[in-house]
């Protein structure tokens, strides 16, 4: 089965939020309880509208399906929707200092455990690198942990997201930095 990856335009952004839904109450389900589901798709996840204007937003297609979605940013923002403004910064990164950010990851729960989040993740971090991003880092739910770990991020450390309702969510601070070699 061959998966095709875009880039996102605006005019997916309502088809993407479904997905978002979709996949926290389905896989996300299994990592917290009902209440963080809800509180944090009504305060955290969803589409940020300013990493699809940017062109860093992608979505995977398997025949014409809109399977998974997710991309890198070169902004401040380490993670949200477009409802979690109290997150929002639009500053720009620099390259030669700063990690891009791998952002929003979600998979449709019929289409997950087949290798569309190693694929897409992938691509993001070669966009990156190609606009001079050296490393990566990210804020992994605690259902897309497995993924990020088992493609080389490490842990910076674990961290309790406290939601406008004052929900917690927990989730892990990670990096990914370049193999350096050391010569004798």
């Amino acid at each position: 089965m061959s998966f095709s990856i875009r880039q996102a335009s605006i005019t997916d952004i309502p088809a993407l939020n479904q997905l978002v839904q979709l996949s926290i109450r389905q896989l996300g389900g299994n990592y917290y309880n009902p209440q963080q589901v809800k509180s944090s798709l009504k305060y955290l996840f969803g589409i940020d509208t300013r990493v699809v204007e940017d062109g860093t937003y992608y979505v995977v297609e398997c025949e014409e399906t809109t399977v998974a979605c997710g991309g890198w940013s070169r902004r401040m923002t380490p993670f949200g929707g477009d409802q979690a403004s109290n997150l929002q910064d639009s500053g720009l990164r620099n390259p030669a200092v700063d990690a891009a950010v791998i952002r929003a990851f979600f998979v449709h729960p019929d289409w997950a455990r087949r290798g569309i989040g190693k694929q897409l993740l992938d691509y993001c971090e070669a966009q990156a690198l190609k606009e001079g991003f050296a490393w990566f880092e990210l804020t992994a739910t605690l259902s897309g942990y497995p993924l990020y770990t088992r493609y080389g991020y490490q842990d910076v450390e674990k961290i309790d997201i406290k939601l406008v309702d004052g929900t917690q969510l927990g989730g892990v601070k990670m990096e990914k930095r370049p193999l350096t070699t050391v010569l004798s």
